[in-house]
Parts: C-alpha cells; sequence; structure tokens
C-alpha cells in the first residue's frame, strides 16, 4: 500500500495536526543542524510542467537535507500528457524514484499520475489546488498564534488553486474562511457547496474587501493573474481595481491580522510595499516553512506507506 498527498483533505485533521508537528521538529533539527537522514539512498522525481523557484529550491534542498537526492525534469525533459502519456510516465518513474512530486497545470494529469505510480506522489501545484502552500501556510499559523482554534482567515484576490486548498483544509479544520473576489472569479462552487453541507467550517464568498476583512486574524492574498494567465493580466487589473491589500484595508480589520502571500508578488499591484515589508507580514515565514511542512509530508507518507 502507499499514500497519496494531492488534496489537503486527504490527511484526516488528526493527520494535518501530527504532520504540523512532526514539520516543527524537523525544522528543529535543521536549525540545529543535526543530521537525520530518513530518505538515506532514496531519490525523487520532481515534475515541473510549470516552472517555480520556491517549489524547486525547497523540494530540492529538503530532499537532499534528509538524505536523498531529488532529479529535476522540467517541461524539454517530460512532455506529460502530451509526448507520453501520464500512467507510462508513471509506471516509468516509480521504477527509478522512491517518490514522485509533481507541479502540474491539468489536475486531472496529477490524479492519473497518483493513480499509476506505485510509489507516493505528492501534489506540487494544479490548476486547482495547491496543498503544500497551504500545508506551509497553516504551519506558519501554528507557530505564531500557538493554535488554528477560531481563525478568520480573508482571502482576497482570484478564487484560484489557492482558495480551493483552504477550503479542503476547512473540511478538516474549523474555522472562518471568506474569499473576497470580484463578480466572474469566484472559487469552484461544487467545493463550496461541499465545504457548507459539511458545516465544520464557516465560508462566505464576499465582494467588498473593507467589510470582510473586519476581525480578521489573517488577511492573505495572491497575483491577480497566475501563470498561464499573464495575457489577462491588465484586463484583471481593472477587473480588481479597489481589491489591492494596502494599509488602509490593513486597518479597516480592527484587529492586527497577520499578512500572507504565497510569492512571488508583484508589488504595486495586489499588495503595497508598506504592507508586505510590514511588522505583522510573515510572507518569508510562509516561504521558509514551504520546506519543513513539505518534508514532514513526505516523511509522513514514507511511514504510511509501508504500513
Amino acid at each position: 500500500m502507499k499514500r497519496d498527498f494531492l488534496h489537503v483533505s486527504d490527511f484526516t485533521s488528526e493527520e494535518i495536526y501530527e504532520t504540523l508537528e512532526l514539520a516543527k521538529w524537523v525544522k528543529d533539527k535543521f536549525k540545529r543542524r543535526e543530521k537525520y537522514f530518513p530518505f538515506d539512498n532514496q531519490s525523487m522525481a520532481m515534475i515541473f510542467a510549470k516552472p517555480s523557484a520556491r517549489t524547486r529550491v525547497s523540494f530540492e534542498t529538503g530532499f537532499y537535507r534528509l538524505g536523498g537526492h531529488a532529479l529535476y525534469l522540467g517541461p524539454n525533459d517530460i512532455g506529460i500528457g502530451k509526448r507520453e502519456s501520464v500512467a507510462d510516465i508513471a509506471r516509468v518513474l516509480s521504477r527509478y524514484n522512491d517518490v514522485i512530486m509533481a507541479r502540474l497545470f491539468e489536475h486531472k494529469h496529477i490524479l492519473e499520475l497518483a493513480k499509476y505510480a506505485s510509489v507516493p506522489v505528492v501534489n506540487g501545484l494544479t490548476d486547482y489546488n495547491h496543498p503544500c502552500q497551504i500545508m506551509a501556510d497553516i504551519l506558519t499559523i501554528y507557530e505564531k498564534l500557538g493554535s488554528l482554534n477560531d481563525l478568520k482567515i480573508v482571502y482576497i484576490g482570484d478564487g484560484n488553486n489557492i482558495v480551493h486548498s483552504w477550503l479542503e483544509l476547512a473540511l478538516r479544520i474549523p474555522m472562518h474562511f471568506v474569499c473576497v473576489c470580484p463578480e466572474g472569479f469566484l472559487p469552484n462552487q461544487k467545493l463550496v457547496d461541499m465545504v457548507n453541507e459539511d458545516g465544520k467550517s464557516k465560508i462566505e464568498i464576499s465582494h467588498d474587501p473593507y467589510e470582510a476583512v473586519k476581525g480578521a486574524n489573517v488577511i492573505y492574498t495572491d497575483v491577480w493573474a497566475s501563470m498561464g494567465q499573464k495575457e489577462e493580466a491588465e484586463i484583471r487589473k481593472k477587473k480588481f481595481d479597489g481589491f489591492q491589500v494596502n494599509s488602509n484595508l490593513m486597518s479597516a480589520t480592527g484587529t492586527k491580522p497577520y499578512f500572507m502571500h504565497c510569492l512571488p508578488a508583484e508589488r504595486g499591484v495586489e499588495v503595497t510595499d508598506e504592507v508586505c515589508d510590514s511588522e505583522n507580514s510573515i510572507i518569508f515565514d510562509q516561504a521558509e516553512n514551504r520546506m519543513h511542512a513539505q518534508n514532514a509530508v513526505m516523511i509522513k507518507l514514507q511511514k504510511d506507506s509501508k504500513k
């Protein structure tokens, strides 16, 4: 048997907390430069249909520091779903490697990869969701607040893959999550309905940033035009007028919320320099915690897959 990590909701709430504690433990070992090699003599294939600095560096460095070797496979190395079928790639790479991580465009490709791979598959991002990012996010919040209880998270921007993974988390961890977006940029309605029917969390969709942010613990944003949408950038700037995270919006919370961004940020567009560089900005803690959260996820998958 083997386990994959394709959605945040693949883990139970207990497993999420277990993974966060493991991430903190491994992070402490890294800080102390203590040797810990659970992936000694193992290799990980990293498939990148979508390039990314943070994803590559965090996975490659993290796996190396855990004793393993990570192999980068870019768009010119593997034309996933084009030059070769996803199923064949999964079966071949499983013969060479102990883990497969993939950062892809189409979500159906990560599902097919996991179906045919005989080793654990980790979702490094798809157009639908980004589970590793949200594990890093909640690890960061957990470190800062000491708890994930009674959280109000207000996300401002496009109802994209980041939002979908927050909604998946809301199926496991009770929270008040608000997605503030313009009309026409809503998150997946089926997923929103699923979370609402589950009843564990309070989910709101808003089009009024200044009203939505009141009482927030965290204000979160992302670029308005993601990779593959850059030709829409100017149109989106007009559509998202009034949705910029700036000091006025942060003040409207009535609290002292943390500011989060999954990066890279387009400073001066979706967020100002003043907010990015403020004392309540934890964007670089988030970036660092990508490595530690992902390491914990991979260690857990390895342990569970041996049972």
